[in-house]
């Protein structure tokens, strides 16, 4: 959202932005802005479809419905839709919520065409307007930082997010990041991201960010020329991102301390061997292990995310997995109940030929695989009992949200590892 309303205020326009979570999560707020600024269009950023908790499913489309339509009777104006879960099923999506107009995929450009062509009156010919092209690197630009949104964001515990290239040609069978992004990686100039960072830093305070690029850790070496732009300004920040599973070399490891790093997200999403090709990953759990353990021997904490129930999934592997994930040390692991389903997926097309899904099954609510080897019932109950007396394994996922609440309320800010595991909560408050 913040990166359309910078390309459209470079152009001349006058933009606002109303978050729904930066404004306490108030619909009335956010209405209440939109009647404020008698907007000539209106656009709307849909993050995701739904939490993507097979436990407790919690669907956005009918939000997004309802919100329209209170938007509706405070304005005339088009409605434009955007965004990554947009994107995933325009047509659908769009026709289901009854916005005017969507934009798919990267924005940035297509949104000032968008908003020039309204200015003059010009409509596009159909109701999703598409690119066949990826923006090259240097035209990616950051985001807008709207200060009283960053201090919002602060206040709340959040972290604040800096992109530092799109992309990933990586071959997970689940992900959505090479459909939305292409799998070829486009590096914002490492001098851009440093410029994010120092004027946040210096601007609105900030403590802490985030590089929330789908994988910071590239192959190409991308995320070294950050770091080596960083360790070159002087600049030292506490930053997280996230990271495949890798030995790094020492001298590597000694740049990412010198420039603040504090704490990764490891992504391993299966829990055996055997689980993990089926996702089509390139490394074993060996591997994951020997991450952890490097981070960790460099004071840097780390934290997990694991899907069970996927591709070759059986009860010995969902056994051995549950023992391997508790087997990970001084880390967090959040741990999910088979994998929502998105079209054009490797897992769509594997639903398809076992028999999970229909070839023409309506992927917008909630969907999810479950191994057709294994009883929904038995993985839930097999996961709880696991993992229900272990203070670093939380299960199901929704259980982190009332813990976070909490520790933020008391003060507490930064990683899952820092604020959960009571030896490095004092450090982190």
């Amino acid at each position: 959202m913040s990166i359309i309303a910078g390309a459209l205020g470079e152009h001349g326009h006058d933009v606002e932005i109303a978050d729904w979570f930066g404004s306490g999560e108030s619909t009335e707020w956010v209405l209440d802005a939109v009647q404020r600024h008698v907007p000539d269009l209106v656009g709307l950023s849909v993050r995701n479809l739904d939490n993507a908790n097979s436990i407790h499913q919690e669907g956005y489309v009918a939000e997004t419905r309802e919100l329209i339509r209170d938007i509706r009777a405070r304005s005339d104006a088009p409605i434009l839709l955007g965004g990554s879960g947009f994107s995933l099923m325009p047509e659908r999506f769009l026709e289901a919520v009854g916005a005017d107009y969507g934009i798919v995929g990267e924005g940035e450009a297509l949104v000032v065409e968008f908003a020039r062509d309204l200015e003059r009156g010009v409509r596009p010919d159909g109701a999703c307007i598409r690119t066949g092209d990826y923006l090259p690197g240097g035209r990616i630009r950051g985001a807008a930082y709207d200060s009283g949104l960053v201090k919002s964001y602060i206040d709340g515990g959040s972290v604040i997010p800096i992109q530092t290239k799109r992309g990933c040609n990586e071959a997970c069978v689940y992900c959505t990041y090479p459909l939305l992004e292409g799998r070829h990686v486009r590096s914002r100039p490492p001098k851009d991201v440093v410029d994010d960072v120092v004027r946040l830093r210096e601007r609105d305070g900030v403590e802490a960010v985030f590089f929330v690029d789908s994988l910071f850790n590239d192959d190409d070496g991308a995320y070294l020329d950050v770091l080596r732009e960083m360790d070159r300004r002087g600049v030292s920040i506490p930053w997280t991102a996230f990271f495949k599973p890798a030995v790094i070399p020492d001298d590597v490891m000694d740049l990412m301390k010198r420039t603040g790093i504090e704490a990764v997200e490891i992504g391993a999403d299966a829990s055996t061997d055997a689980t993990l090709r089926r996702l089509g990953k390139r490394f074993t759990f060996d591997d994951v292990v020997r991450s952890n353990d490097q981070f960790t021997a460099w004071e840097i904490s780390t934290s997990h995310y694991f899907m069970f129930g996927g591709p070759g999934e059986t009860r010995e592997t969902a056994v051995e997995g549950a023992r391997n994930v508790i087997g990970l040390t001084n880390t967090v692991s959040v741990v999910f109940m088979g994998i929502r389903i998105y079209p054009g997926s490797g897992l769509e097309r594997i639903a398809v030929r076992e028999g999970v899904v229909a070839p023409d099954a309506n992927l917008l609510e909630p969907t999810y695989y479950f191994s057709p080897q294994l009883e929904r019932a038995w993985l839930e109950r097999t996961l709880t009992e696991a993992f229900a007396p272990v203070r670093h394994c939380i299960f199901p996922p929704d259980a982190l949200d009332d813990k976070l609440r909490i520790l933020h309320k008391l003060g507490f800010k930064g990683s899952l590892c820092e604020m959960l595991l009571p030896a490095k909560r004092d450090r982190a408050k």
